[in-house]
């Protein structure tokens, strides 16, 4: 993790933020063996990081799941991380002030509400790397359908998942992404698909090329996927001339079984 974060701009991109919100994934109470959960080790790192350029780190996420992430953050080991390193965990549906960001040229809804405190701060997307029948994959964007405090955010898949990522990330972009590739979760979603060990982790400042990348790495064409071509259309990042650094690719590249 720490190799990972010191060959990208980290500190820079970081930089004009007094707080920084670690969103993680705690869907479930799953442990990160599963692939489904971020690994607490990934966000031992972040928060190490983030700390030791002296500002306040904060891990996020909202209900949404099938578990509460109240109760997940305890029974994933999260919550020793957080208390060990002296950061804090806040579920950011229980927040008082809630602001509506309007999207600019929506191609599926037109607003949505978040903690103010995500308009505040700096965010690392710390997601995992899923494939997922409907987005095709689900890693850093995906991952920041999550910012949504809207308790039923099942209700947003009538308007097409890949467009509401779209909408969301268009006006919310992470300012960094980590996707944790200790473990995967190749098939169709979640609960029915199988844990991958990958041993591997994807850091970047441009939230397009690290999601393009880990298509990459699990043998999907960053192009099929329209969530990914429409934001690198948007301007949002670059999903083509991207620059891997570290390892490569080819270190790591696994064609996962996606249960087409």
């Amino acid at each position: 993790m720490y190799r990972a974060l010191d060959l990208i701009d980290y500190q820079e991109a970081l930089e004009p933020w007094d707080t920084v919100l670690v969103k993680v994934n705690l869907l479930t109470s799953d442990t990160y063996e599963t692939g489904i959960t971020t690994d607490p080790v990934v966000v031992e790192a972040i928060i190490n990081r983030v700390m030791d350029l002296g500002k306040r780190a904060v891990v996020v996420e909202t209900e949404g799941g099938t578990t509460s992430p109240d109760t997940a953050v305890v029974e994933t080991g999260m919550m020793e991380v957080i208390d060990r390193l002296g950061a804090e965990y806040v579920n950011m549906r229980r927040l008082p002030e809630k602001v509506t960001l309007e999207v600019e040229d929506p191609s599926a809804i037109d607003s949505f509400e978040v903690a103010r405190v995500a308009t505040e701060s700096a965010i690392v997307s710390a997601a995992s790397l899923k494939t997922l029948h409907h987005t095709a994959i689900t890693m850093g964007l995906k991952n920041m359908f999550g910012m949504l405090t809207t308790r039923w955010k099942f209700s947003y898949h009538r308007f097409g998942m890949n467009k509401v990522i779209h909408d969301i990330c268009k006006t919310l972009p992470p300012t960094l992404t980590v996707i944790d590739g200790f473990y995967g979760k190749e098939g169709r979603g979640a609960w029915s698909s199988n844990p991958v060990k990958m041993d591997t982790i994807i850091a970047s400042s441009d939230p397009v090329a690290a999601d393009a990348t880990g298509a990459r790495v699990i043998g999907i064409d960053p192009g099929s996927i329209s969530h990914v071509r429409w934001l690198h259309e948007s301007g949002v990042g670059e999903m083509n001339d991207v620059e891997v650094v570290g390892d490569g690719i080819e270190a790591v590249y696994r064609q996962w079984d996606r249960g087409l």
